[in-house]
């Protein structure tokens, strides 16, 4: 197994070669058929050919922003989604190139006669390749070593991507690690769950020095520690993290692509905001937009707009709560917007103002945030950044994901920051619009749940709060 471990990139790759083959005969039969003979001059052989290389360039790219070439990691569904979604995007990019080529509207009929071809060899693709490479890389067994909390919540999450992980055994560190070292040598991959830091240390560098694949829940430290700059001012290596947040040419550069683009966005979208508002009105005759006190950068409260999608008085008992799956608040327009994330349109002029970004942490509510704050203290790190309409934990959580991974992934965002992954981001927002489990309410009844490790703790119930 470890000496078939080094091909997994050279099979990827032949796969990525096979699909971009295919692309590439349909491109170039569609393109030398139906377009190229519109041009005022036509290219020759290196014109055609350097088009088609523009063209497999962003077949490439796109699909892999969105994970598309992951074969393997992702399921069938998620793999096809992505490569169609990517697909997509790539070829309405050439349909405005043809169009500059042959000065002409054209119609995009033979494009998309091609996309359904593609989308057609995608599911064939995807569903030959993931059966090829898990008959040549089967679901890794592995041992799960948690610590003080328990690691059911971890273990519910790993049971579901049976076709990576297989659970062979679980083992406490109070088992003693001549015992866990024992175990290791059975498997062929280690998840450490919350144990001590010492404990921690020492199953890496034993996976390590044995070139055991080991999986770690990061704790807070990790997470801080993970972007840091490394020093050399004597023989002893340093890691410096600096704790400020962006730097202020990153504010800087991060305003600025704010504004343009929010500007843009809205002049697109200002018709669709329109047509809304009047479906909002017409149903109930209530307000349009929905106002509520959110935090942002360094704690500062401001009001987020929405478009309304519950009744006037969803909590009129004065107790916050969060949407269920099935909640009966939620109006016949609301329904529709909050699926497509319509109701989030109104933000766009919250990051005008300034008060928010296009991307960063989600904006919480004061109250909230307050009893956040008292289970995980780490919480209010969230702030060292503006609120954003998008972010990395509304792109790898899901709307019901524990306020302690969310915490996670925000510091991810943060830690790492460049324009790069804002940009990354923005893209894989689009990806996840249609997918249901990024937009589930929480169940009936559910109350806030706060997770350290593998510890699920609940705020007393309804503590919960309606994010319209």
């Amino acid at each position: 197994m470890k000496n078939q471990e080094q091909f997994k990139r050279l099979i990827r790759a032949a796969f990525c070669f096979v699909l971009l083959f295919v692309h590439a005969i349909l491109f170039w039969y569609v393109w030398r058929r139906f377009y190229s003979p519109l041009m005022e001059t036509e290219y020759w052989r290196r014109g055609h050919m350097m088009l088609l290389a523009f063209y497999l360039f962003w077949a490439f790219l796109l699909p892999r922003i969105y994970g598309g070439w992951r074969v393997g990691y992702l399921r069938v569904f998620h793999i096809v989604y992505s490569q169609g979604l990517g697909l997509a995007m790539a070829d309405l990019l050439i349909w405005c190139l043809i169009i500059l080529l042959t000065k002409r509207v054209i119609h995009p009929g033979p494009l998309l006669l091609m996309l359904l071809v593609q989308m057609a060899a995608l599911l064939v693709w995807g569903a030959v390749c993931t059966g090829l490479y898990l008959r040549i890389y089967p679901p890794r067994r592995v041992l799960l070593v948690y610590g003080g909390r328990p690691a059911a919540g971890l273990m519910k999450k790993i049971s579901t991507r049976a076709d990576r992980f297989v659970i062979g055994e679980t083992a406490h560190i109070s088992e003693g690690m001549a015992r866990i070292k024992e175990k290791i040598g059975r498997y062929q991959g280690v998840v450490i769950c919350d144990i001590p830091s010492d404990e921690r240390n020492e199953v890496l560098k034993y996976c390590y020095g044995r070139g055991i694949r080991s999986y770690t829940t990061p704790k807070i430290s990790d997470l801080l520690i993970r972007s840091a700059e490394s020093q050399h001012m004597f023989d002893t290596p340093l890691l410096l993290s600096r704790n400020t947040g962006l730097t202020i040419e990153q504010r800087f550069m991060k305003r600025v692509i704010d504004t343009l683009l929010s500007g843009i966005a809205l002049a697109v979208v200002l018709p669709v905001m329109g047509i809304v508002a009047l479906l909002i009105k017409a149903e109930d005759g209530g307000s349009i937009i929905y106002k509520q006190k959110r935090l942002t950068l360094d704690g500062k409260e401001f009001f987020v707009y929405k478009f309304r999608s519950m009744r006037e008085d969803a909590e009129k008992d004065g107790v916050p709560r969060l949407a269920g799956e099935h909640d009966e608040r939620i109006t016949k327009t609301g329904n529709v917007i909050r699926a497509i994330r319509l109701d989030e349109l109104p933000q766009l002029f919250n990051i005008l103002k300034g008060d928010m970004s296009i991307v960063g942490p989600r904006p919480e509510r004061p109250e909230i945030a307050k009893e956040y704050e008292a289970e995980i203290p780490e919480f209010s790190y969230r702030l060292k950044i503006k609120a954003g309409l998008t972010g990395y934990a509304q792109v790898y959580g899901k709307y019901n994901t524990t306020a302690y991974d969310k915490l996670k992934l925000d510091l991810m965002y943060i830690q790492n920051y460049s324009l790069r992954l804002d940009f990354e981001i923005m893209l894989k927002t689009v990806q996840i619009l249609f997918m249901k489990e990024s937009t589930q309410g929480m169940e009936e009844n559910a109350a806030i749940a706060m997770n350290r490790g593998g510890q699920e703790t609940v705020t007393a119930e309804p503590k919960t709060f309606a994010d319209q």
